[in-house]
């Protein structure tokens, strides 16, 4: 994955990636944080020794681009890696990223809303598929109360596509599977 890809996902899809095919999931995450009271010579080493690992890590860029929108570093205290970078390091890039970053957060922000909307509808066009009409409100026909059934999944259906395609669009894929 390059960086490039990685600017261009939603923050759960970078997670998603990060979970499936980081190679730190194996290793022991102290390796990359600094203890308390560690020495500076010592955490030098350890910290080239991490940020080595990294490197050969298929997602590092997705590790590096999360990082970012999450904050991690702090410009007084070089206590961590993360994506292949030390805190300091990836204080200077989201300094010199500030506007694109901005974006992305908000973009994975507006994502989530839709998110929990598709979610929600999903679970609507479920619940209505799953029910039997039955005669009520004064209706006397089953036809009429199955067409109406009908209308509101198709409804449902038109909304969860609109949201899908919408949220495809703006993510960059050429075509709405």
């Amino acid at each position: 994955m390059t960086s490039t890809q990685a600017r261009r996902m939603r923050r759960p899809v970078l997670q998603a990636a990060i979970d499936a095919g980081a190679k730190c999931v194996q290793a022991d995450p102290e390796q990359f944080f600094r203890a308390e009271g560690e020495p500076a010579a010592t955490w030098q080493a350890q910290r080239a020794e991490a940020i080595h690992f990294c490197h050969g890590c298929p997602v590092r860029a997705a590790c590096e681009e999360l990082a970012l929108r999450d904050g991690d570093g702090n410009p007084r205290v070089d206590d961590l890696v993360r994506g292949g970078k030390s805190g300091s390091e990836l204080v200077a890039l989201r300094e010199r990223h500030t506007t694109r970053l901005t974006a992305a957060i908000a973009a994975d922000e507006a994502s989530d809303a839709e998110w929990k909307e598709l979610t929600t509808l999903a679970v609507k066009l479920n619940r209505e598929a799953c029910t039997t009409p039955t005669r009520s409100a004064g209706m006397a026909h089953q036809a009429q109360l199955q067409e109406l059934q009908n209308k509101k999944i198709r409804e449902l259906a038109a909304q969860i596509v609109a949201l899908r395609t919408a949220r495809r669009a703006r993510t960059g894929w050429e075509v709405a599977a």
